[in-house]
């Protein structure tokens, strides 16, 4: 072991500590307030639901504790204990060439880890998911996603690493410039041709129906400026009964979707509230920002891969003797998370006030009390919690806690009335 092997292994173990510490406080959070709904949220979300919240956040959390060590005993095993090596030296010994066998054991390594965290994710579906009725897929289907899945892995993923392998092998010391790219130019190709011709291989899309609805979406759509390319529903009942909606692709493959289970338990002036959050998106241009905070880290990401792949110590104080393009690769993508989740609360604040940003450009271009309504039943409706501890959802929250999101769109809230049915 060399002081990289030590400052690894001290900022593993810090991690995985920290994340189950973090899961620690969530479920207290969370256990503590089980038995009485939040002040802000009474009469408007069941205690039964809410309660119901409460018992799904317990158990995903449960769930969390075995994916945070899982998750490090697989970068261990890959590293420090020499499995990255073993199959390295194995692949090698097959005589296939340098770039073949370079993709070869990234697919490997990839393959195993999808494999050992299977059971998981069957768990999280069939266990977690059907006991608390939101499960709505079978073995079959679960099946064949995740076949399909891998079969995309390997058509798709294999000429990119194919491409960057490569580079890293040709391309001089300025590789990482020309594989950054190579991978920008990949992801726009990815969603240019994701709703067309990736997502229907999963779901089946159908054009928002005529209608009262699909008429104030498409004048809501008109006032903010944005062009209307085409509004489906997908099938997402078949999987789930969670809800929900996005924007996807650009150009003339750019889609709004909504989910089924969304458009059957939002009103129609909810659906339009939700339709202009994500609209605030657009306007307030937080997706090109992201893009490019995207593109940076990746250019950041794959300089320093750059300079790694270059340091003796680097490999060795990974468990591996293997130098080589595709070892390299693999040991930063293992271990690289370790060292970025300290980022992950600098990520939630932007993404948290980006949040903000679009639900005031919802409530001025349509109803704040829609949105509320909306946001109230689809908490109720996904068994969100309530009550979240601060520094777990730091951490791990995207989205702004229920109660902080509400209590900002209740600023501009005129009614006193209550916001939902709690029947």
């Amino acid at each position: 072991m060399n002081w990289f092997s030590v400052t690894f292994l001290l900022v593993l173990i810090v991690g995985v500590v920290l994340e189950l510490w973090l899961n620690r406080r969530q479920a207290r959070s969370v256990r503590t307030h089980r038995e009485r709904v939040p002040t802000a949220f009474a009469g408007h979300i069941p205690l039964q639901a809410h309660q119901k919240a409460a018992d799904y956040t317990q158990a995903r959390l449960s769930l969390a504790r075995w994916q945070i060590l899982l998750s490090a005993l697989l970068v261990l095993a890959w590293t420090l204990a020499g499995g990255l090596e073993m199959a390295a030296s194995l692949i090698d010994a097959a005589a296939w060439g340098p770039l073949t066998s370079g993709v070869a054991i990234v697919l490997l390594v990839l393959l195993v880890n999808g494999l050992v965290e299977l059971p998981l994710g069957i768990w999280s579906t069939f266990g977690i998911e059907q006991r608390f009725g939101f499960n709505r897929s079978t073995p079959a289907r679960f099946l064949r996603d995740k076949l399909l899945q891998a079969l995309l892995l390997l058509l798709l993923g294999s000429p990119l690493l194919l491409a960057i392998l490569w580079l890293m092998q040709v391309g001089g010391e300025m590789w990482w410039l020309l594989a950054w790219g190579v991978w920008i130019g990949f992801l726009l190709l990815l969603t240019w041709i994701y709703p067309s011709w990736i997502a229907p291989l999963f779901n089946r899309f159908k054009p928002l129906p005529e209608g009262p609805l699909k008429k104030r979406l498409e004048q809501l759509l008109a006032a903010c400026g944005f062009e209307n390319r085409g509004m489906y529903v997908m099938d997402g009942s078949t999987r789930s009964s969670h809800g929900n909606a996005y924007f996807t692709g650009f150009g003339r493959n750019r889609r709004i979707v909504f989910f089924d289970t969304l458009l059957d338990g939002l009103e129609d002036n909810q659906v339009e509230a939700v339709l202009a959050h994500e609209l605030g998106h657009f306007k307030r241009r937080h997706v090109p920002r992201m893009l490019f905070l995207n593109a940076l880290m990746s250019l950041l990401g794959l300089g320093l891969l750059g300079w790694l792949a270059q340091q003796g110590w680097f490999y060795a104080g990974l468990g591996v003797e293997t130098r080589m393009p595709a070892t390299a690769l693999v040991l930063f993508l293992l271990v690289s998370p370790a060292f970025t989740l300290f980022l992950s609360p600098l990520l939630s604040m932007l993404s948290r006030r980006h949040e903000f940003e679009a639900d005031a450009f919802a409530a001025q271009h349509t109803s704040a009390d829609a949105l509320v309504e909306g946001l109230l039943r689809m908490y109720r409706d996904n068994a969100s919690t309530l009550t979240p501890d601060r520094l777990y959802s730091l951490f791990h929250h995207s989205h702004p806690p229920a109660a902080e999101r509400i209590a900002r769109l209740r600023g501009s809230v005129s009614t006193d009335t209550p916001l939902i049915d709690p029947s």
